[in-house]
């Protein structure tokens, strides 16, 4: 049983596969909380405001396809794991197609009542990589939902001059140049 608490952000349009995936995870992680969105604009505002441990994700959604989630992932975190919990990927090019874009792996849809036992060694390897890292990863978080709310702050402000334009363009390329060094520090 896994006790360190998962932060799991979930992509899935049938709501009975959401609550079978939310099950199976129960039967094996203590505490975890869970999000669960449909689309790429709520998954967006999700990944910037939850911050996600681990990004569970169907294949073939509504307005979108699970690779288009993935890429979004990856662009905003490199480092989170991925995981296809689909019933489209039958084919195996496919397959090996989503893992060469970046996903930690996939799990089909049809193996739903052994999800758990498919899981586990998933979530154990992100929560050794969490344990090792963990204060790091806390800062990491707050500074990501820091830097996220600056952003909707600079969003929202009425600009009137060019010098409020191009003092605001600073900010952003500075907020920019601080991400990619700490992305450099993370590897």
């Amino acid at each position: 049983m896994i006790t360190t608490k998962l932060r799991i952000l979930l992509i899935e349009d049938y709501k009975t596969d959401a609550e079978l995936i939310e099950i199976q995870i129960k039967s094996f992680v203590e505490n975890f909380e869970i999000k669960i969105v449909d689309n790429l604009p709520d998954f967006t505002r999700e990944l910037q405001s939850f911050v996600p441990d681990v990004i569970l994700s169907d294949y073939n959604l509504p307005t979108c396809t699970g690779l288009d989630i993935l890429e979004e992932a990856k662009a905003h975190d490199p480092n989170i794991p991925f995981i296809f919990i689909t019933g489209t990927i039958d084919d195996d090019e496919m397959a090996a197609n989503t893992i060469l874009s970046g996903a930690s792996g996939f799990i089909l849809k049809k193996h739903m009542n052994n999800l758990a036992e498919k899981l586990e060694p998933l979530f154990k390897q992100v929560v050794f990589n969490m344990i090792t890292q963990d204060e790091l990863r806390e800062k990491i978080r707050k500074n990501k939902i820091a830097v996220n709310q600056i952003y909707n702050y600079l969003d929202k402000i009425d600009v009137d001059t060019e010098e409020q334009k191009i003092n605001i363009n600073k900010i952003r390329e500075n907020i920019d140049l601080i991400k990619l060094q700490e992305g450099e520090k993370e590897k």
